[in-house]
C-alpha cells in the first residue's frame, strides 16, 4: 500500500473511531479518553488502534473487552462512513500501561535525587 494512502486511511480511521467510541457507543464499560493512533500494516489488512484509557488495569481490560464485543457494530459503521474497498481488521489496545503513573512517580524521585542542589546550599557546604 502506498505510504501516503496508508497515512490518509489511518487518520480517517482515527477520526471516525474517535467519534464512534467517544459519542455513539452507549456501553457503560467503555471509558476511553481518546484514540491515540491507528497503525496500519503495510498490506492494509490489519489495524492496531491505540486508545487512551481511563481507570486501573482491571477497568481498562473491561473497556477493551467491551470494545471487542462491539467490534462488529464498529466495523459496520466504519464501512458505511468510509469509502474504502477493504476495511482493515481492527485490534484495540491501550496506548499507555495502567502502571505508568506509578512508574512516573518513581522515575521523578530518582531524577530529583540525582540533581545537584541549588547554589546557596553548595556555598554553605563549601564554607
Amino acid at each position: 500500500m502506498d505510504p501516503h494512502r496508508s497515512q490518509r486511511l489511518s487518520e480517517a480511521l482515527r477520526v471516525e473511531l474517535e467519534e464512534l467510541i467517544g459519542y455513539e457507543l452507549t456501553d457503560p464499560r467503555i471509558d476511553v479518553a481518546g484514540v491515540a493512533e491507528v497503525l496500519l500494516t503495510p498490506d492494509g489488512k490489519h489495524a492496531r488502534v491505540r486508545l487512551n484509557l481511563n481507570g486501573d488495569r482491571a477497568w481498562q481490560e473491561q473497556t477493551l473487552d467491551a470494545l471487542d464485543h462491539a467490534k462488529g457494530y464498529i466495523r459496520k459503521e466504519l464501512a458505511r462512513r468510509l469509502d474504502v474497498f477493504r476495511l482493515p481488521d481492527i485490534r484495540f489496545e491501550a496506548a499507555l500501561s495502567a502502571e505508568l503513573p506509578e512508574r512516573v512517580d518513581s522515575i521523578l524521585k530518582r531524577v530529583r535525587r540525582g540533581r545537584p542542589r541549588d547554589e546557596q546550599s553548595e556555598k554553605k557546604s563549601a564554607e
